[in-house]
């Protein structure tokens, strides 16, 4: 059953669907309040669609027993807005509908709460044309002025900040912008292993951050046709690593980020459980084989299967975590679905536009997006092939390209922070003051791994100052240090993070 309602005469009509359990309705008041204008617009409804029933026999269905009409009339509109999870609830006749959160009806403790912090980081491959795109002296970008290819960002000069010499200490790998990005590991330094990272700093944010969101974090990376190493990225499947230090694949196009955020009117709970289900018992039979296998195999494979079966436990807490939310429906989508073949630009103004959905409807609080490099210069018309482009030095045409790409690389940044800043939170604040952003690459230019690009944005870092260009008094400080400082300034106080040898005080001083 989907209930269409038109909301004091508004041209829009809103979808709305139940989603409240039994246990979360029993004992509850529901007030009645007049519904006046000002207090409801259309876009403040989130669309949500789902059956309805009131059979006690089904489970996941509650009882409004307790919200029987009491005569007032099946038209008679009220409203409960539950200070405790910041969920509002409408209530027609004995049908109670979730809505988003309404602070007009919230009690003044729940409109005074701030709203939780985000934390984005933005991987771009290989790295910028030295001449043009790094500034040559510290200062505000107001006395200073912005480069070429910083110039798109001009609108947004006072709400950034990048941070020069850092160094990720343990990244060897001159064509791996991405690869120990977040994670600051030497991945062929380990003794005994040809191979290992460690855990990414997004994904400690997001055991912090991701414990009451749908998502724990959203991972997202792009299909490059030329491979991870010709596009700057290096091996891996996105910015993350898990704790074992696997990778984490990217959710690599638009249409299934689409697919992973809103509702698909074609998934019931039915093939929902089915699906589970079946995953479940795939996992079940691969730990049964495994076990017995582990008796018989050397230390050195029993090491190696310790780490995937690591791997199947995660899978099996995604399960769960599956499991936990079925109940909770998704947003309907407030566009159509992408088409299959959508790269380059395209590709990534639609991730950084449901990036904010994303963050605006709290489905997560971390993300991470290792965006297309190869596909971005295709659509840009650049015939170069990206790792070629990092050679600009050769050639004019070839700085030239470099040029083009770094402004818009800065163009689509823009566009982001844009969106983030037109994007209402909780409170009526923008989305983007309770957000930190970060967006750079291993590599400063060409192959160099050394003094590498770190810009910063956002307002959810309230100990930072942005508009200014800082450089650090030591070369090659850690990169470690810099995720160490944005963790803390998120509200996940740790003491370390990698080769990490403390915060930045240049960066949380004013």
């Amino acid at each position: 059953m989907v209930l269409c309602l038109r909301i004091l005469g508004f041209k829009h009509q809103a979808v709305f669907a139940f989603s409240m359990h039994e246990t979360k309705l029993r004992n509850r008041d529901v007030s009645d309040f007049s519904l006046t204008p000002h207090c409801l617009t259309p876009h403040l409804f989130v669309p949500l669609w789902r059956s309805l029933s009131t059979d006690r026999s089904k489970p996941g269905h509650p009882s409004l027993a307790k919200l029987t009409d009491r005569g007032f009339g099946i038209f008679m509109k009220r409203f409960h807005t539950d200070s405790t999870n910041r969920r509002s609830f409408l209530r027609i006749g004995s049908v109670v509908l979730a809505i988003p959160f309404l602070e007009t009806f919230a009690t003044a403790k729940a409109v005074a709460a701030r709203p939780p912090k985000r934390v984005v980081f933005l991987g771009g491959g290989f790295g910028f044309t030295k001449d043009t795109f790094y500034p040559t002296k510290a200062g505000r970008f107001s006395e200073i002025g912005m480069t070429e290819g910083l110039a798109p960002l001009q609108r947004h000069q006072d709400d950034i900040t990048m941070v020069s010499n850092l160094t990720n200490l343990g990244a060897t790998n001159p064509h791996g912008g991405s690869l120990s990005y977040l994670t600051g590991a030497n991945v062929a330094g380990t003794p005994g292993k040809r191979f290992h990272n460690s855990i990414s700093c997004d994904q400690l944010l997001a055991k912090h951050l991701g414990q009451k969101t749908r998502f724990a974090s959203l991972t997202l990376a792009a299909k490059e046709v030329d491979g991870g190493q010709n596009s700057g990225h290096g091996s891996g499947l996105s910015l993350a690593w898990d704790d074992s230090g696997n990778p984490i694949p990217g959710i690599m196009r638009p249409i299934d980020l689409f697919y992973t955020l809103f509702a698909n009117p074609n998934d019931s709970r039915e093939e929902l459980d089915a699906r589970l289900t079946k995953r479940q018992s795939i996992l079940d039979i691969v730990r049964l084989d495994g076990s017995g296998m582990k008796r018989t195999l050397s230390r050195g494979d029993q090491e190696k299967l310790d780490e995937y079966f690591t791997g199947v436990r995660q899978v099996e807490r995604g399960l769960q975590r599956q499991a936990r939310w079925a109940d909770t429906p998704k947003p309907q989508a407030p566009f159509d679905a992408p088409s299959e073949g959508l790269t380059g630009e395209e590709a990534i103004h639609l991730m950084y536009d449901m990036i904010v959905i994303a963050l605006q409807t709290d489905a997560t609080r971390v993300v991470t997006y290792r965006q297309p490099v190869c596909s971005l210069l295709a659509g840009m018309g650049i015939k170069l092939k990206a790792h070629s482009l990092s050679h600009y030095g050769f050639s004019k045409t070839r700085t030239l390209a470099s040029r083009e790409r770094d402004k818009k690389c800065s163009s689509l940044f823009a566009h982001f922070l844009d969106r983030l800043k037109e994007a209402k939170d909780t409170d009526g604040s923008r989305l983007y003051d309770n957000c930190i952003v970060s967006y750079g690459t291993n590599l400063r230019s060409g192959h160099e791994l050394k003094n590498l690009p770190a810009i910063l944005s956002g307002g959810g870092a309230k100990d930072i100052k942005h508009g200014r260009h800082i450089v650090l008094p030591d070369e090659d400080t850690p990169l470690a240090n810099y995720w160490l400082t944005l963790m803390n300034q998120a509200n996940l106080q740790v003491d370390s993070f990698s080769h990490s040898t403390g915060t930045i005080p240049e960066l949380i001083s004013g």
